[in-house]
């Protein structure tokens, strides 16, 4: 029985991002006749192994970050010996004489190094490059990151395995009700232009009665952008919801009440909450980008600029012109290429790869 030990602290808390793909990948291992032991290790044990998953939680106490990282999770993981030590998010222990697996959403952090503080973006190259070159086997999601991972951290392209997600919210009827509400969601950075979707939201909503902006996502921007006094001097303020964070069903409901989902970022390893939000029946808009067109395809209504103007007129075409039915009718092909269980078996292969070398 192979024995596969898990960097679980994104799992803790709210997750997002890294925590939603580890969460994802678990339910789908617990439904699955792997033969595996898992060991999850959590600085804080707030996480629950789902039925069915042959799991032991080991508490690791800690803060969670780099230190607890590269100290007490190593020594952890040195004692327990497993087979094969997953690292779902960019970094690992590096001292540790377990075949390591580590998956690599994207390289914001060497490619754009402008968009992180100096000591946080060394930080990030720091290890990710370390534990990118240790690794026996490094995964991503999409051919735009395979390309990038090669070209800024110098991992041969042989070692680079895309696994794209999957797409897992139950897919709402293209035609149901639904209310005037534009959805952002994920973690706000820079790069994702919040202020040209606050400028566009307000251009169309003076033309819109009743349109609502509910943008849902922890504020990560550097330098910092005060999205409510941004918001607020759009004179459309009393219209734009933010909130930090949301359960699942929580937005579910959302994903299914929206008219439209709006996602201007630059720089993505995949970008999982437009291919979330075209599942739910959807249409998301987009910046034009070279990943985003690899994962949706047709299925987007594509910005060209980041600008307010391009977004309202985006907003205008996705909410009552001929965009809106171009791309749900294009969403069925694309949404089969997105399955949580095939992302899963595929992962798990790799574990087993890897610990068989």
């Amino acid at each position: 029985m192979t024995h596969i030990g898990i960097d679980a602290r994104e799992v803790s808390g709210s997750p997002t991002g890294v925590g939603r793909y580890l969460q994802r990948l678990l339910a789908e291992w617990s439904r699955m006749p792997t033969g595996c032991r898992w060991t999850l290790y959590s600085p804080d044990g707030r996480l629950a192994s789902p039925p069915g998953l042959d799991a032991e939680i080991v508490l690791v106490g800690g803060a969670g970050g780099t230190r607890w990282e590269q100290g007490a999770l190593a020594a952890a993981v040195r004692a327990d010996k497993p087979d094969v030590f997953f690292a779902p998010g960019y970094t690992a222990p590096l001292r540790i004489e377990s075949p390591l697996v580590v998956a690599m959403h994207d390289v914001s952090f060497a490619a754009h190094p402008e968009w992180f503080s100096w000591r946080e973006g060394a930080r990030r190259r720091f290890f990710a490059r370390r534990a990118a070159r240790k690794a026996r086997a490094v995964l991503t999601i999409s051919q735009f990151s395979r390309d990038e991972i090669e070209r800024h951290l110098g991992i041969p392209r042989e070692r680079i395995h895309v696994v794209p997600l999957g797409v897992g919210l139950p897919a709402s009827p293209p035609d149901g009700q639904r209310d005037p509400l534009v959805l952002f969601v994920g973690s706000i950075f820079n790069r994702r232009h919040l202020p040209a979707l606050l400028g566009g939201f307000a251009l169309a909503a003076a033309r819109h009665p009743g349109l609502r902006l509910e943008v849902v996502g922890a504020n990560r921007t550097h330098p910092h952008q005060d999205l409510r006094t941004l918001a607020d001097a759009t004179g459309a303020g009393d219209r734009i919801g933010l909130r930090d964070w949301v359960d699942d069903d929580e937005l579910a409901g959302l994903y299914g009440r929206a008219s439209a989902f709006a996602f201007l970022s630059e720089y993505e390893g995949f970008g999982l909450t437009p291919l979330e939000a075209l599942a739910s029946g959807v249409p998301p808009l987009v910046l034009d980008t070279s990943v985003a067109r690899e994962v949706l395809g047709q299925a987007a209504c594509f910005v060209p600029v980041p600008t307010s103007e391009a977004v309202a007129a985006a907003l205008t075409a996705v909410l009552n012109g001929p965009d809106r039915q171009r791309i749900l009718g294009a969403a069925p092909s694309v949404l089969a290429r997105y399955d949580w269980r095939r992302t899963a078996e595929a992962t798990l292969a790799h574990f087993l790869g890897a610990a068989r070398r």
